[in-house]
């Protein structure tokens, strides 16, 4: 990876577009300590304090600690991502949206800018939740129209520059800017949460404590993040011939190929939907001051909140660990069946005049396709789960509370990756354009 950067630094229009994203993340990093007009931040951190492990810990992840501070970015890009989603299966859904989409440049530059739309419509929602549910609890010094007003305008900006921000480094920089805006913020709490774990099991320990404390620490994220590149990276190779023809004295087609399919086809989305859906009623009793309440729905809630899980003193919270694992391996075979399609895969096939060796086209390679598919997402399944239940197990086990977790850490990885890749892309198509030039 460091040569890589390494060779790129020296060609001149890459570094140009490295520089540019250095400076667009710089400004989000100033941006996310810039305080929003009329609010407390003592509060949201008190708040913080009272629920460590809560709801809002993935969500104060993805800001980069922003929304703890209650700055101008408090909200980050998750509007956008959420928007992104919900555009993407509206076109699953909606054939209108699906023609679009096959329209070519124009029918895409037509979904983005209905998702930046979306995303302002989300990100004006969600302020306005935050400005009235938090501020009649103490998040804002003075609670009127004016202040509330002023906060919702300040966080829905907040978010859209992010969201501009995002598309000026895809447009000018490197990589993709949605995911290095997020990466950025995830990033930036690592600090935190090295601080965090070395005052829980080094700091006041002895030399030899402390000393095997650090070296379990750096093993276990070293084992994380080489399972995550493998998990990343794996695929299974589909083998596709194309049979030949003959027109004239030519032969067109003959050649080999083959289908590459992802051992984690649905990549983190599937982590994303779980947490929201175990988080989503915690978040609205948040809102309505009764996340301590008691009965049946209390109980309910805190076994929903990943806080409880593992937790030697509570483990008849811990059913909320299995409803978790079992929503993220319904997703990820959810999401990938509307975004890989076996049918539309043979069909193409088919016209193409390619088929599978060994079996024959049309319904029999739909079948064998379904077939494979469904095997590499329980692989890809199981694999996101033993990601997100490990450091779930140790901060519900040991009581190491960080906000750096198993979905943090996938983002961090594939996005890095990909950011690789595309560097080495534009590197092979410079030279090309060398080679063909001298």
């Amino acid at each position: 990876m460091l040569e890589t950067f390494r060779r790129a630094w020296g060609i001149k229009d890459i570094r140009r577009k490295i520089g540019y994203t250095f400076l667009m993340l710089i400004v989000i990093r100033i941006g996310s300590g810039l305080p929003t007009p009329g609010v407390d931040p003592t509060y949201i951190q008190n708040f913080f304090a009272q629920n460590t492990g809560e709801a809002f810990n993935l969500f104060n992840a993805f800001t980069g600690g922003s929304f703890e501070r209650m700055s101008v970015f408090a909200l980050s890009i998750t509007p956008y991502i959420t928007s992104s989603i919900i555009m993407q299966l509206l076109t699953i859904a909606i054939p209108a949206l699906e023609e679009m989409q096959k329209d070519g440049e124009d029918g895409r530059k037509k979904i983005v800018a209905m998702t930046r739309y979306l995303t302002v419509a989300l990100a004006l929602l969600e302020s306005t939740a935050m400005a009235v549910g938090f501020g009649r609890q103490g998040l804002l010094i003075d609670y009127n129209f004016v202040n509330a007003a002023s906060v919702v305008l300040t966080l829905t900006a907040g978010s859209a520059f992010l969201m501009w921000i995002g598309e000026r480094i895809t447009e000018k920089g490197i990589g993709n800017g949605i995911s290095m805006v997020l990466v950025i913020n995830i990033i930036s709490r690592i600090p935190n949460d090295m601080a965090t774990l070395f005052e829980q099991f080094v700091k006041d320990k002895s030399i030899a404590k402390g000393g095997l404390a650090v070296i379990i620490i750096i093993a276990i994220i070293i084992a994380l993040v080489v399972f995550v590149v493998v998990l990343q990276d794996g695929e299974r190779r589909i083998a596709v011939q194309y049979s030949q023809k003959t027109t004239g004295r030519r032969t067109f087609g003959g050649q080999s190929t083959h289908i590459p399919l992802r051992i984690n086809t649905a990549g983190v989305i599937p982590i994303i939907f779980s947490s929201s859906l175990m988080q989503f009623p915690i978040v609205i009793a948040s809102f309505l001051g009764k996340d301590n309440g008691k009965g049946i729905g209390g109980e309910i809630l805190r076994g929903m909140n990943q806080g409880n899980w593992c937790n030697p003193e509570q483990l008849k919270y811990s059913w909320g660990l299995v409803v978790y694992i079992l929503l993220t391996v319904f997703f990820a075979y959810f999401y990938t069946s509307i975004t890989f399609n076996p049918l539309e895969i043979a069909n193409n096939m088919k016209k193409s005049g390619g088929f599978i060796p060994g079996i024959r086209p049309g319904k029999p390679t739909v079948e064998y396709l379904t077939k494979i598919l469904n095997y590499i997402i329980f692989i890809g399944a199981c694999g996101l789960v033993i990601v997100q239940i490990i450091p779930i197990f140790f901060n519900g086990w040991l009581g190491a509370q960080v906000s750096f977790g198993g979905t943090s850490l996938i983002i961090i990885v594939s996005v890095v990756l990909e950011t690789i890749k595309q560097v080495e892309s534009q590197m092979l198509v410079r030279n090309y354009k060398g080679f063909l030039n001298n």
